[in-house]
């Protein structure tokens, strides 16, 4: 077609692909094809309730990211824009076109990562590939978005609160009038986009178009927002992009890009055209800093407002799984009276576990995203290395008596500390593109047997974390478990990991040294943040972890570990959380009769389950504690010392409700004894026991289907022993 660049060339440059994709985006009627982009790539489309099927085009290969189409845009803004409507060949050619500059580009920026290289001498010195800044512009750019849509707008406001004041004076508006006026956006270019559907069935093909569903104006906002129109024209003029800006710096897909800046544009006097909410989201949550930090005068206050932010929000979102009494803010160490060493910025004890988490509102600079080596690093010393430094320090004090911590109040907090497991969290205030990559090939971290390996995230994933994993030990063993697999695990972004710990219980077997998520895992996820934080219709909890099993003997059996807060049986919770799905169902079979059986006849039963180099042994019993807890001790320890484990797990259950009275919990090295081996000589396997309970409970008359079953279940015969 006239006018518009030809195919691709082999062997061509980045420089030579990215002037004709600039070439392609000036032409007349663009405008039209990006919308096209926009609606194929970025709209999700569903019936009666969103699916994660209805999710999964968003992470195609096939479709483009919204940086990929930020890219255009900013291209487009380069000449004044043409606003034709192109004829339907034209506007097909436009869009296919598109598709295969940026996939070349995309094929030659990965390429060049690897061939500015010479990665056999490299691993032949003993060094790492990934060391080299060239190899992080791609994930940098290409990387998933770390935060939702609705978790930019909710924490914009939270972020800039304490910057109310000296926004109405320089902007004229405060954060939360101007989270308004975005959520109102998004809610009108919703209606907008139906309604233009709707129209288009009526039209000839020759004017189908989605560019007019972009357009906003003031008055229409104001009318949905509330906001007064004044009020929503400093707003909207705060992101719109200045008439006669032609975008000049952005000549490589590196370099600043205004469109992302400003993604409002101005069509005409009354209407603007936005191409991806998304962005004006994101803007609204980044621009302010910019904002306030040209303020010479007001830029050290501002920087103080950042990192109170992101302490006092990872203090918040902690207090909803572990309650307000287990999470302290702004702990300072002292070593005597006047000697301070450390801070912590948010300290979590939950029985013999601790979380030390500190905070940085550093972020990646322009020149770290063009692959500068060294500026690279120094972005990661300042954001995440220093946050880790600080908390390593923290936390091998907390296993000393000798150092004291203080909260925020000037109270000296007490607790054991004999910790078992103490986690770092090193948590970044803004998106960071390729925040875990870059930890797994910069990060210095040293591992004891207490301090764990670092877990580096930002805000939006410690949201999205506490949101789905709201009680201690689900929270604390996803903790346990992403930081064992640190070095083995590889996803884009955190989010995936954690959609699929939703979906299928995290675990690695020994035989994997690394595996790879694929970005359309945390569809699942998606759905269920988009129903709980921004009233999508769909599943607000994934099937998985979190739904099978619910109102189960083991599921009681774990709030009940939650609500004891003991360290004794804390490792059984997280023993227990990590069972597969058939051994979670025959233990509850099996302790569910054991304890029908105790209500019978009001004897002892038990359960054993074996696993591995430990396991756990379930008494049901209404003796008191004080008779009971002599049996299961011994009990615990004869089948310790069978199974030649290191560690070893009993609870004691009331026979009514099958919940926990009391555990015991069993932790030393395993050895020979001639007692002991008298003592287990005919005691039976675990694996058998299981069965054996059940066997037990069968009844020996002969019973209808449909007649309740004997072991006092409640059940039908066919629900219950029967199978």
């Amino acid at each position: 077609m006239s006018g518009i660049p030809g195919t691709a060339k082999p062997g061509r440059s980045e420089r030579q692909i990215f002037d004709e994709l600039a070439s392609l985006c000036v032409l007349p009627g663009y405008a039209h094809a990006i919308a096209h982009l926009c609606f194929r790539d970025n709209i999700v489309r569903y019936a009666d309730e969103m699916t994660a099927e209805d999710m999964s085009h968003m992470s195609s290969m096939k479709s483009l990211s919204r940086t990929e189409i930020s890219t255009l845009i900013g291209l487009m803004v380069k000449s004044p824009i043409d606003y034709t409507m192109p004829a339907p060949m034209v506007m097909q050619n436009y869009v296919t076109r598109s598709d295969e500059l940026l996939a070349e580009l995309h094929q030659v920026m990965s390429l060049e990562a690897f061939q500015a290289q010479d990665w056999k001498k490299i691993t032949a010195e003993g060094g790492s590939p990934f060391q080299q800044g060239q190899a992080y512009r791609e994930p940098i750019f290409y990387g998933g978005e770390s935060a939702y849509l609705f978790q930019y707008l909710d924490l914009a406001s939270r972020k800039y609160e304490a910057d109310d004041d000296w926004m109405e004076r320089a902007k004229g508006f405060k954060i939360g009038s101007a989270q308004a006026v975005v959520r109102a956006v998004g809610a009108i270019q919703s209606e907008k986009l139906h309604a233009r559907l709707d129209v288009m069935r009526r039209l000839p093909p020759a004017e189908w178009t989605v560019l007019p569903a972009h357009l906003l104006t003031a008055a229409e906002i104001a009318e949905r927002s509330g906001i007064d129109v004044q009020v929503v024209e400093r707003v909207l003029e705060s992101f719109t992009l200045p008439e006669g800006e032609t975008n000049e710096s952005f000549t490589a897909l590196d370099d600043f890009n205004v469109a992302n800046a400003l993604p409002l544009l101005r069509v005409n006097q009354s209407e603007l055209l936005l191409f991806q909410g998304y962005s004006l989201a994101e803007a609204l949550y980044e621009a302010p800093f910019y904002w306030t930090s040209a303020d010479k005068a007001y830029r050290a206050a501002a920087m103080n407002n950042r990192g109170r932010f992101a302490e006092a929000f990872s203090g918040e979102r902690l207090q909803r799984v572990f309650g307000k009494a287990r999470v302290h803010t702004n702990v300072d160490v002292y070593e005597t009276k006047d000697r301070k060493l450390g801070e912590v910025d948010v300290l979590v004890v939950f029985a013999n576990r601790a979380i030390v988490l500190q905070a940085k509102s550093k972020r990646l600079t322009l020149e770290a995203r063009k692959g500068n080596d060294r500026v690279i690093k120094d972005d990661f010393k300042k954001s995440v290395q220093d946050s880790y430094d600080q908390g390593h320090l923290c936390a091998s004090m907390l296993t000393d008596p000798r150092y004291r911590f203080v909260d925020a109040t000037g109270t000296e907090l007490t607790f054991d500390r004999g910790f078992k497991e103490i986690y770092i969290l090193c948590v970044v205030s803004d998106h960071y593109p390729a925040l875990s990559f870059q930890s797994r090939q910069f990060l210095k971290h040293e591992e004891t047997e207490v301090i764990k390996p670092p877990f580096v995230l930002d805000v939006f994933t410690l949201d999205a974390v506490t949101e789905m994993l709201e009680s201690p030990l689900r929270f604390l063993s996803y903790l346990h478990r992403r930081t064992l697999y640190a070095d083995r695990l590889l996803a884009s972004q955190e989010l995936t990991i954690l959609s699929y710990h939703l979906k299928q219980n995290l675990w690695l077997d020994d035989e994997y040294n690394m595996v790879m998520l694929a970005e359309g895992i945390s569809a699942d996820l998606d759905v269920a943040m988009a129903a709980r934080r921004d009233g999508v219709p769909g599943r607000a909890t994934p099937e998985g972890i979190l739904t099978r099993y619910v109102g189960t003997t083991l599921w009681r059996l774990i709030e009940d570990i939650e609500a004891k807060a003991d360290a004794g049986t804390i490792d059984l919770g997280f023993m227990l959380l990590m069972l597969s799905g058939d051994t979670i169902k025959d233990a509850n079979r099996a302790i569910d009769h054991a304890a029908a059986k105790t209500r019978r006849d009001g004897q002892t039963h038990d359960v054993t389950i074996g696993l591995g180099d430990t396991g756990f042994t379930v008494h049901c019993s209404d003796l008191p504690a004080a008779t009971a807890v002599g049996p299961l001790r011994r009990h615990c320890e004869r089948r310790k010392y069978t199974e030649k484990a290191d560690s070893w797990f009993g609870v004691c259950l009331g026979s009514r409700d099958a919940r926990m009275r009391f555990g015991v919990s069993l932790d030393y090295p395993w050895r020979q004894d001639p007692t002991l081996d008298e003592a287990t000589r005919n005691l039976p396997k675990p694996a058998a026991s299981i069965k054996v309970a059940m066997q037990q409970s069968t009844p020996k008359q002969k019973l209808g289907r449909n007649d309740p079953c004997l072991c006092g279940s409640g059940l039908k015969y066919k629900k219950c022993c029967l199978g």
